[in-house]
């Protein structure tokens, strides 16, 4: 059996490092991910309103929490053999240049099968002030 496996509980806490998005980093995840809306990029636009949402300036890419949670899964996983298998996001509230976001994962299932061991996590990322601005679940593998 996996070692690093048999070491795991329910309820154990992983958590990421911190991320500090910038104007420069939302800058450069519009570059890499040719994903230029105005969302992120424009000051007068995001002083409207939409609906009955008002950001009051530019938002990082809801993806780039995906990011910010895949390194942490990935951290946590391959010095250990472990594989990130899947991984499934909520945006819950917008982040801004200045904020910090730090993700974290709680076991939630563990289970064994002939071909792997299996983990199941709860996602959060939270900002400085506690607030949840993603949540997920993740799949990760431990191959036998």
């Amino acid at each position: 059996m996996n070692q690093s496996f048999e070491q795991l509980s329910i309820g154990q806490i992983i958590t990421g490092i911190p991320f500090h998005p910038t104007r420069e980093s939302i800058r450069e995840f519009c570059e890499a991910s040719l994903d230029f809306n105005p969302l992120h990029l424009d000051d007068e636009y995001m002083k409207g309103s939409f609906g009955k949402t008002q950001f009051g300036g530019i938002i990082m890419h809801g993806m780039n929490n995906f990011g910010v949670i895949s390194k942490m899964l990935t951290d946590w996983l391959y010095p250990q053999g472990g594989i990130h298998r899947r991984l499934e996001t909520r945006w819950k509230s917008p982040v801004k240049p200045g904020d910090v976001i730090t993700p974290s994962a709680t076991i939630t299932a563990l289970k064994s099968t002939q071909k792997g061991h299996w983990v199941s996590l709860g996602i959060t990322v939270n900002n400085q002030h506690g607030v949840a601005v993603a949540t997920g679940e993740a799949l990760v593998e431990f191959p036998i």
